[in-house]
């Protein structure tokens, strides 16, 4: 065959190629891996801080028991628990019937003065109406005799009166005293026989009625004044006629006036349905304190109902936590839970009713986790920060 000379610049390059080439390889050697991406690289340059881990993109917060009590997280272990529902009612205030009183004359009478008006509040003993009474005015005479002649045959002693004249004495003595108190008078004569007479209260409270005038003439038993301790009042919420039953005698109700929360107890339910309304009541008692509750008054009330009696109650045992401690962390409803070592880590969940303060778990979590029930949003709070790399997480 006959060889084809190779020109110059064909000669120049072929050296030049192969020295290429064995650069290239060289290159190829000796270059050092690329660097993680993403998650990895950050847990690499994170891995030798305490403080939180990395997990799917989630920093884990790390805390000791006195730093949890410091920043008021509060953690709980959860168990299955049969859980009251929380009942709101309209409710109206009227007066406690065991503190009111009426005041009555015993006998027939002429009111000659009043000293208590409407709405006044009086201490006990505090005069409230006088009265003139042609019968009391007897009474008070037999009264006055009967102790001057018991103080005389006292005084001659059973030497000189016979022992039946002493009896005698005593026994009218009695029932002169027993008539003065029938009327309202004191058991000891006082001051004139005129049958005039003062009617006081019983006992402290405001007056709340008194339908009469000064001159007019009075009848047994007729109320002059309504006299009431409003230290405490009832209070009647009305409640479906299945719900009432469930309010357990003595549990404790929360009345709802002007924005005022006040704690009462439950007296009794209703065990009768109004005919007209279809509704039951219950009694709630409640201290008035600053005479805050009046009769008449419309209030809310708040209390907590038990499951009905024909329900098996360990059937309804759920996990549930405070609704406080669900929290929104990336689109999801959480719970933070602690893990084996210790961390806290969102637990994602499903919920379900929510009874009272509390919201039933139904996905996510289960019997014996210790969750945080106080102090939830600190912890999202620590968890964004360190994902934004402006802490640790504690």
């Amino acid at each position: 065959m006959r060889e084809i000379p190779m020109s110059p610049v064909r000669m120049t390059l072929l050296p030049l190629a192969a020295a290429l080439l064995l650069a290239l390889a060289g290159c190829s050697e000796s270059t050092p891996a690329a660097a993680p991406a993403g998650d990895e690289a950050h847990e690499d340059a994170t891995s030798g801080e305490s403080g939180h881990d990395e997990g799917e993109g989630t920093a884990l917060v790390r805390m000791n028991q006195a730093e949890l009590a410091a920043a008021g997280i509060q953690l709980q272990t959860l168990q299955p628990s049969v859980l009251s529902e929380s009942l709101r009612a309209p409710g109206e205030v009227v007066e406690n019937a065991y503190g009111a009183t009426l005041i009555t004359p015993r006998v027939e009478a002429l009111v000659v003065r009043r000293h208590a008006r409407l709405g006044d509040e009086v201490h006990a003993g505090a005069p409230l109406v006088t009265l003139s009474s042609v019968e009391v005015a007897n009474a008070q005479a037999y009264l006055r005799i009967a102790e001057q002649e018991w103080r005389r045959v006292s005084e001659l002693g059973r030497e000189a009166v016979a022992g039946r004249r002493i009896t005698e004495a005593q026994v009218a003595l009695d029932q002169a005293r027993a008539t003065a108190r029938a009327y309202g008078l004191p058991g000891t004569a006082q001051g004139r026989a005129n049958g005039q007479f003062t009617l006081t209260a019983p006992h402290a409270g405001r007056i709340t009625d008194d339908d009469f005038l000064v001159g007019q003439r009075i009848e047994p038993g007729m109320p002059l004044f309504r006299l009431v301790d409003e230290s405490t009042v009832w209070v009647d919420a009305t409640l479906p006629p299945g719900t009432a039953p469930r309010i357990e005698e003595g549990s404790t109700a929360t009345v709802i006036a002007d924005g005022q929360r006040i704690a009462g107890k439950v007296l009794r339910s209703a065990h009768r349905t109004s005919e007209t309304t279809r509704t039951a009541s219950v009694r709630i008692e409640v201290p008035n304190k600053g005479d805050r509750l009046h009769a008449g008054d419309f209030v809310e009330v708040r209390s907590d109902a038990g499951p009905a009696a024909n329900i098996d109650n360990s059937a309804l045992a759920q996990l549930s936590v405070p609704t406080e401690a669900l929290v929104q962390l990336e689109g999801d409803t959480v719970v933070f839970r602690r893990t084996a070592d210790g961390a806290l880590a969102p637990a994602p969940v499903r919920t379900g009713e929510v009874l009272g303060d509390r919201t039933v778990i139904r996905q996510g979590l289960e019997a014996g986790d210790a969750v945080v029930v106080e102090g939830a949003f600190t912890i999202k709070s620590q968890m964004l920060k360190a994902q934004l790399g402006e802490g640790h997480g504690h």
